[in-house]
């Protein structure tokens, strides 16, 4: 059985309607990116570095091929392609008692892959910060 706050980031990622991360991010919540080395704390950066990767990675390739679910966390194995370069990675989701989501840690396989999304990402944070 899907985990409820899974279902919600399922309709996050199937609708692109990102102003639903709101209610399901805690205000503490922390993103690991698999291209900046520090982690990103609190809900709004967090919520920006969610929108970017729906912007860019979220295309109509992008699926979840396995998922994984244990007591209050869920690994998510996704697949894309990103300017023709097929993009493997997990996004490793951690929630707290209230549902909502604490830790959320992306990691991209392989190298080149890793690269087009650093490029592809930083063009959309630079998009969002300008408006």
């Amino acid at each position: 059985m899907i985990p409820e706050i899974i279902q919600k980031w399922h309709t996050v990622v199937e609708t692109k309607n990102v102003s639903l991360l709101d209610d399901i991010l805690a205000d503490d919540a922390k993103l690991y990116s698999p291209i900046v080395h520090t982690v990103q704390e609190g809900k709004q950066i967090t919520k920006m570095y969610l929108m970017g990767a729906a912007m860019t990675l979220g295309n109509d390739s992008f699926k979840y091929v396995r998922e994984v679910y244990d007591s209050g966390f869920a690994l998510l194995e996704f697949e894309t392609v990103l300017n023709g370069i097929l993009v493997n990675g997990v996004d490793m989701i951690s929630w707290n008692l209230d549902n909502k989501i604490t830790d959320f840690k992306v990691m991209i396989r392989p190298l080149k892959a890793v690269n087009a999304v650093h490029k592809v990402m930083g063009e959309a944070l630079m998009k969002m910060n300008k408006s």
